[in-house]
């Protein structure tokens, strides 16, 4: 691999067939300008990942324990489907929104190191929780 060129993501290595990976590190060679910009993933690569990373960030947490509670006791489980997904639906719209807004007056760099502190902070704030 040349110094120049960005290196082709795990995600796209998988989408991708050898001749378009082969085009694609070409083209960012030759082009500096496209070398500092981050790769566009094809659609289907970031609705596997935002899948996955959910799906599994959401297995076990207070939200299915709450969602199974409520189905036991009413007896209608798919009523209570129909508004979780809603709920989650609505609270992944808030989550997409607000996050473009960051997006368009932040740099990712920016946002980042905010994620970073504010897990931090909630860490620290658990773990006082815990030992006192």
């Amino acid at each position: 691999m040349k110094l120049d060129s960005v290196p082709v993501s795990a995600a796209s290595t998988s989408l991708y067939s050898k001749s378009q990976q082969k085009t694609a590190e070409n083209t960012t060679s030759t082009s500096p300008a496209v070398a500092d910009s981050p790769q566009k993933q094809p659609p289907i690569a970031i609705f596997a990942t935002t899948f996955l990373t959910i799906f599994l960030a959401e297995i076990g947490d207070k939200t299915q324990l709450s969602t199974l509670l409520i189905s036991a006791e009413s007896h209608s489980p798919w009523i209570v489907f129909v508004g979780s997904a809603a709920a989650l639906i609505t609270t992944s719209l808030l989550g997409v929104l607000l996050g473009s807004w960051i997006a368009g007056r932040l740099s990712p760099k920016t946002v980042e190191k905010a994620a970073g502190v504010m897990l931090l902070l909630i860490s620290v704030m658990l773990f006082w929780d815990v030992t006192h």
